[in-house]
């Protein structure tokens, strides 16, 4: 059965998905020893991780939880599948530290680990919208700001359609950039790709949405 999209995107506040196949911390834990890891910076935990400490990569989990949740969220339209995504990438980043040599930054290697991991779950789960179902706008105001929260609402799932439709290196590239405020440098490092490629990607993927949303404008 295919999930309903929600059009809204989780908040930083979202309790992160129940990491049941990635490590958790011992119980017997201290709380002193939890806020000694919560206070290390990425690539040290990175480090302890991948030699067995189960309560530093607990840390690193919490702390990336919520912005690849967004990420996820962004490029598959729906929780379900966005919640998943990120808990397959925690999982296949658990079990690949070993081959983490710190090249890009951890944010950047589980941004890549993650975009991959939703490609995934597109595959298994994919609903494309027709673009013939794409919400119309209704009746709004002259200064073209939507006149309800019903309006809004309709406006995000419309973007949400209209990302859909988009190639999957296109779609990548605007959500890393609009939405995640990520340089051209990191997307070059996420993607594998040089800086005129994001570019074109980019260029065309927002001439795309340009013309599917032009009825909101």
């Amino acid at each position: 059965m295919a999930h309903q999209t929600s059009p809204h995107p989780p908040d930083d506040g979202l309790t992160p998905p129940a990491p049941h196949r990635v490590p958790a911390p011992a119980a017997s834990a201290s709380a002193e020893a939890d806020a000694g890891c919560r206070r290390l910076p990425d690539d040290v935990l990175a480090v302890r991780a991948a030699e067995g400490d189960q309560e530093a990569f607990s840390v690193l989990v919490r702390r990336h939880t919520p912005g690849l949740l967004k990420l996820a969220y962004h490029l598959l339209g729906n929780l379900p599948d966005a919640e998943e995504a990120v808990q397959d990438a925690f999982t296949s980043a658990w079990r690949r530290l070993a081959a983490f040599h710190h090249r890009a930054s951890f944010h950047t290697w589980m941004h890549r680990i993650t975009i991959n991991c939703c490609l995934n779950v597109r595959r298994r789960h994919r609903t494309l919208l027709p673009l013939n179902e794409v919400p119309e706008p209704a009746d709004s105001d002259p200064g073209g700001v939507p006149s309800s929260a019903a309006e809004a609402d309709a406006l995000a799932g419309a973007l949400l359609a209209a990302l859909e439709r988009l190639p999957a290196h296109q779609r990548i590239c605007w959500v890393l950039y609009e939405l995640q405020g990520l340089s051209y440098r990191d997307i070059c490092q996420i993607t594998g790709v040089g800086e005129p490629t994001v570019r074109g990607r980019l260029f065309r993927a927002r001439r795309t949405l340009q013309e599917v949303l032009a009825p909101w404008r």
